[in-house]
C-alpha cells in the first residue's frame, strides 16, 4: 500500500517538493534538502531526507537534546519560536510541504506512510525502556500522535500515542490516519 500510493500521487507530491525545493534555496542561498540520521524499525539507524527551513546556527545556536523529564518535554513550545527558521520554512512545516522527501525514505523502505515518526539517536539514548517499542513498527510520515495534536503534545503523550499504534495498527486505521493527516495539515493544526 505504501509503495502503491506513493507512485501513484508522485507527480503531486514531486512537482510541490520541487517548487517548494525551488523556493527554499533562493531564501536559504543554498541547498534546500536536509539529511538526517533517524532510528528506525528495531532500532536500526538510517539517513531521513527532509527540505531544509531552518538556516544552519550560528555559534552557540547549535541544538542541544537533553531531557530533563519526558512527562513535560515539549520539541518545539509556542512560546519559545526558534529564530533559525526561516519566513518560507515556517510556511513549509506549517502545510508539512518539508516532509515531502521523506515519501523518498518510503520507497527506500525506511518508512511507512503511517507509523510513529522516527527520532534522532540523541533522543533515543536517553528512553525509558518501554518507549523502544515505538521501534516494533516501521516509523511513519503521518502518525497517531500527528493527528492528535502534533506539536502541541508533550514527549510521553507522544509516546503514548505511539505505543497505542504500535498495539492496533490495521490498514484501516492507517486509512484513518491518513485522511485525518490530510485534514490537520489543511487546518495547520499544531504544526510549528
Amino acid at each position: 500500500m505504501d509503495v502503491a500510493l506513493t507512485l501513484v500521487t508522485a507527480p503531486i507530491w514531486l512537482a510541490l517538493m520541487l517548487v517548494t525545493a525551488a523556493v527554499l534555496a533562493a531564501e536559504l542561498r543554498g541547498n534546500p534538502f536536509f539529511l538526517q540520521r533517524r532510528i528506525g524499525l528495531h532500532g536500526r539507524p538510517f539517513t531521513m531526507v527532509k527540505l531544509r527551513t531552518m538556516r544552519h546556527p550560528l555559534p552557540g545556536e547549535e541544538d542541544h537534546y537533553h531531557v530533563e523529564d519526558f512527562k513535560t518535554f515539549v520539541f518545539a513550545p509556542p512560546d519559545e519560536p526558534n529564530p533559525r527558521i526561516t519566513r518560507i520554512g515556517a510556511f513549509a512545516r506549517k502545510t508539512s510541504l518539508d516532509e515531502l522527501p521523506n515519501l523518498f525514505n518510503v520507497l527506500r523502505g525506511d518508512m511507512s506512510l503511517v507509523g510513529p515518526r522516527p527520532e534522532i539517536p540523541e533522543i533515543v539514548v536517553q528512553y525509558p525502556p518501554e518507549y523502544h517499542r515505538r521501534h516494533d513498527v516501521r516509523p511513519g510520515i503521518a502518525g497517531l500522535a500527528q493527528v492528535n495534536g502534533r506539536s502541541d503534545l508533550t514527549y510521553d503523550e507522544t509516546a503514548t500515542y505511539d505505543l497505542r499504534y504500535v498495539d492496533n495498527h490495521s490498514v484501516l486505521t492507517d486509512l484513518s490516519i491518513l485522511l485525518r493527516t490530510i485534514f490537520r495539515v489543511a487546518m495547520g493544526s499544531g504544526a510549528r
